[in-house]
């Protein structure tokens, strides 16, 4: 799928804007969910229940129609973002500190622009690299820096977090290096969910013997349904689509609405202050996405 002109842009990175502000408010249901179900076996039913909602969609087109090759590449992509990315989130968010994980994972755009040169031959223009750069300087505005803990307890910890930034980069690249090859965007995105089950079933199956499960109220199956399928099934289909419609270094900038987005939603819900340095940091996002979204 070729890229799409600038004037047609808006479609796709308002899908990208749209599964990173989804991704920047899960994390206040994430955390009530966690106190009930450990993380891979959460990761497992957010999985298996974005696949089915997915299906079903895709029953109703008329079933799957992708090629054994199609498949077995769409599964190894999710293999990457779903199973070994998310795998090393959790891991990493469990041994360092949230702030650590906000401003590591932040990384994650710059961290395209070498995969997409690479992977898939896109140049690394002055105009992509200035853009990263501002929108880069508004996540830091965004995030403040200075709270993360770079001590040697954490080390494990902040090196998980960066192998998460690194595969979830080279993950949405290959999102967008499978839809050149003509395969079915939605039925893809269906495939890369269950990559990531060889890992997390297996986790996750260890975990509920080791350590149990609590009691699933109202608000906690509520909890599930909304991470399977508005976080995983509606939100990976639009990161996907971003990367699928757009040049890898434009699509990934859209990432940063995650921490803007629970930045806002902890002013709304938990009172928290909005300074002058997140609004400015909130400008500096902006113009480096506009500043991308206007190159071929």
């Amino acid at each position: 799928m070729n890229p799409e002109t600038p004037r047609n842009n808006l479609p796709a990175l308002l899908s990208g804007l749209a599964a990173a502000a989804i991704w920047g408010g899960m994390y206040v249901v994430s955390k009530v969910v966690l106190e009930v179900i450990p993380p891979f076996a959460l990761l497992t039913s957010r999985l298996l229940l974005g696949f089915l909602a997915l299906w079903l969609v895709i029953a109703w087109q008329g079933g799957f129609r992708l090629t054994r090759r199609q498949f077995l590449s769409a599964f190894g992509v999710g293999l990457v973002g779903y199973g070994v990315s998310l795998g090393f989130q959790f891991v990493g968010t469990k041994l360092s500190t949230a702030a650590n994980g906000a401003l590591v994972t932040s990384a994650t755009p710059a961290l395209v622009l070498p995969f997409a040169w690479l992977l898939l031959k896109e140049p690394i223009t002055t105009r992509r690299l200035a853009a990263i750069l501002v929108a880069s300087l508004g996540v830091l505005a965004v995030i403040d820096p200075r709270s993360a803990d770079w001590s040697s307890d954490l080390f494990l910890g902040n090196l998980s977090l960066l192998g998460a930034a690194l595969t979830w980069a080279i993950y949405s690249v290959l999102v967008r290096k499978v839809s050149g090859e003509g395969t079915d965007l939605l039925q893809a995105t269906a495939v890369f969910l269950l990559g990531g089950l060889p890992i997390t079933v297996p986790l996750g199956a260890w975990e509920l013997a080791a350590q149990g499960m609590g009691q699933i109220t109202l608000a906690i199956l509520g909890g599930i349904l909304f991470l399977g399928i508005i976080s995983t099934a509606i939100a990976m289909f639009l990161w996907n689509y971003a990367f699928a419609r757009l040049p890898a270094a434009t699509a990934s900038l859209t990432f940063f609405a995650q921490p803007v987005v629970g930045a806002l939603l902890g002013w709304f819900f938990l009172g928290e202050q909005i300074t002058a340095l997140f609004l400015l940091g909130g400008v500096l996002i902006g113009l480096g996405i506009l500043v991308s979204a206007n190159e071929k």
